[in-house]
């Protein structure tokens, strides 16, 4: 009898626990319903002069990613609101519910994978680029073996510089910060998304006049995703239509050009992939209740 009433009891303690999982998934794939009723889509972008800064005359968020984000907005038809997020926080953010996806320098992988859900058709495929001081014998990846190299928190480019190349590590909360440790001496390299190294190079400014990007490979080329909190799948599904339609349409060439990044050679071949009538999937992605 004794054993009859606790095998009871664990099988109405492991039917409370299922209960409450199911509750629990039920209201984490809630996100899509709660951005329509309160009418705002939070995304959490970087600022750090790459993808996104601040104007300096209204102190509001602009850039390449502001904008995807204003767009994802639009399509659902709500209000956008950005908010900053740096390497070192950025999923904390996203898993804490203080944006509901993320566009942040985040570039697939299989460990953001396992704690994050994305958007399975990527917006571009980028890959990391050096930026060395001249004349500082850089001229390959392995050349980079054994010295310091800095790096963002958390960069997808800390593992392929360490186990493939040898180097050694200095992480800094972000670009600017890595950057900065570059022109202080404490490393040989900075090692970042190709696009915010080349940005800074073509600048008008003399400020990195004494740099420069050898390497002509790209470190680990890796697809440029949406993220979104684990179980998502409502929203993934949603931001997906958008994202098609972003190549169906030449929305995200356009975007690129107008922030001086040409488009990658896989983008234009995304653009060709979804030929179609422009804008019909932002009905499609409006119309689910």
């Amino acid at each position: 009898m004794m054993h009859r009433s606790s095998t009871c009891a664990r099988v109405a303690a492991l039917s409370i626990v299922g209960l409450a999982a199911v509750s629990q998934l039920a209201h984490a794939d809630a996100t899509l319903d709660r951005i329509k009723s309160r009418g705002v889509l939070v995304v959490g972008v970087m600022l750090d002069g790459t993808y996104g800064s601040l104007d300096p005359a209204t102190r509001q968020p602009v850039g390449y990613n502001v904008e995807l984000g204003q767009s994802l907005a639009q399509h659902l038809g709500v209000k956008f609101e950005a908010v900053e997020v740096t390497p070192p926080n950025r999923v904390q953010f996203l898993q804490q519910g203080k944006v509901d996806a993320l566009i942040a320098s985040m570039q697939y992988t299989k460990e953001r994978d396992e704690i994050l859900s994305y958007v399975p058709t990527p917006f571009e495929e980028i890959g990391g680029s050096a930026m060395v001081r001249k004349g500082a014998g850089i001229h390959d990846w392995a050349d980079l073996r054994g010295k310091p190299v800095c790096v963002s928190q958390g960069s997808n480019y800390t593992k392929p510089l360490i186990e493939q190349y040898g180097a050694q590590i200095k992480a800094f909360k972000g670009m600017p910060e890595a950057l900065l440790a570059l022109r202080g001496g404490a490393c040989v390299a900075s090692v970042h998304v190709a696009p915010g190294i080349q940005a800074r190079l073509l600048s008008q400014s003399n400020e990195w006049k004494d740099y420069e990007s050898p390497i002509r490979t790209q470190l680990i080329p890796s697809p440029s995703v949406v993220w979104v909190r684990k179980g998502q799948s409502d929203t993934v599904a949603a931001f997906d239509v958008i994202v098609k339609d972003w190549h169906r349409t030449g929305f995200l060439i356009d975007e690129g050009n107008k922030w001086h990044m040409p488009p990658s050679p896989q983008l234009l071949a995304w653009h060709r992939q979804f030929p179609g009538q422009q804008g019909a999937v932002a009905q499609d992605a409006t119309s689910k209740d």
